[in-house]
């Protein structure tokens, strides 16, 4: 997620009540996850054996629980709960914004594009030339859909994302600050939901096509030319290279990369990543010959039994 305008670190560490290590002239520019860094960033842990990694990160800003050794060029900020202080920059920065209006007057809508009955598109929402917004489709805050979109009857895109900070008697819900963008030539199919990201943006990419009742987690990306079947789930932060097809029912596990031009048949779970250019089968999913090879043989097995006997 990225400010409208960036924020001098001690305004930030004034707001969290922070104490601040390192260069105390820097500017914010954003604010996101580990995994989604870029300098200018500002980004935290609460668990010391993370500590390093998000000091070496391409983060500029680290709020921490304890004092560390801080490089050039960086800022750390101490304060006793960085979760509760990264969630409180988000919600400033991205408030809540209840709708009063079937469609919020900050939407940007292009007039080529058909908007049918019951839709509700949120703020700060980008819609491109030529689409087709059917009946009931919800589009939620600072969604960027791009040009000949089609999204059918039902689906809901850029829900908060299913995301909780664990407490020892609770669960807390991390503020969504990222959007869903869509770009050209994409379908999606009926009673689809698509959520935003945590920090960073999920991102459907060019010519993709969604068949009905996908779910896509939040921050996944899906690459060019994919064709993803009903049913198909998709995990967090999991990276769908170009040129994929996921047959019917088929479960991503969240954050792992489904390599450019494989094939996933139906029903399958896929837990780890999977290398471009082959097909696979199963749970876990495997090569889809030596698969078969191993239920042909499951298959021989009470023969084999009955015959030791």
């Amino acid at each position: 997620m990225k400010f409208q305008t960036p924020i001098s670190v001690k305004e930030i560490a004034s707001k969290i009540g922070a104490t601040i290590i390192g260069d105390d002239t820097l500017m914010a520019s954003g604010i996101n996850e580990i995994h989604k860094v870029t300098p200018g960033d500002i980004t935290f842990s609460d668990v010391k054996k993370y500590f390093d990694k998000s000091i070496q990160s391409a983060a500029t800003i680290i709020i921490l629980n304890e004092e560390a050794a801080c490089p050039d060029g960086k800022a750390i900020l101490i304060c006793e709960k960085p979760f509760e202080a990264y969630n409180s920059i988000i919600k400033e920065n991205r408030p809540l914004r209840p709708l009063s209006s079937a469609i919020h007057e900050s939407a940007k809508i292009h007039p080529t594009t058909i908007i049918e009955p019951n839709v509700v598109i949120g703020n700060n929402v980008e819609i491109g030339e030529h689409c087709h917004i059917q009946a009931n489709v919800v589009i939620r805050e600072y969604t960027v859909i791009k040009n000949h979109v089609t999204i059918m009857p039902n689906t809901v895109i850029g829900q908060e994302a299913f995301y909780y900070k664990k407490h020892e008697t609770y669960r807390e819900r991390w503020r969504s600050g990222g959007r869903v963008v869509i770009e050209d030539h994409v379908d999606i199919g009926p009673s689809c939901t698509i959520s935003k990201g945590v920090s960073g943006d999920t991102i459907i990419g060019e010519g993709t096509k969604l068949d009905g009742q996908i779910h896509i987690g939040h921050g996944a990306v899906v690459g060019r030319n994919c064709l993803l079947a009903a049913h198909v789930g998709v995990g967090g932060k999991t990276i769908i290279e170009d040129d994929v097809t996921l047959y019917g029912q088929v479960g991503l596990a969240h954050n792992i990369v489904i390599g450019k031009g494989a094939t996933v048949l139906a029903k399958s779970g896929v837990s780890k990543s999977l290398e471009g250019g082959k097909t696979y089968f199963g749970t876990p999913a495997t090569e889809f010959r030596q698969q078969y090879r191993e239920l042909a043989a499951l298959r021989k097995l009470p023969e084999i039994i009955s015959k030791l006997k």
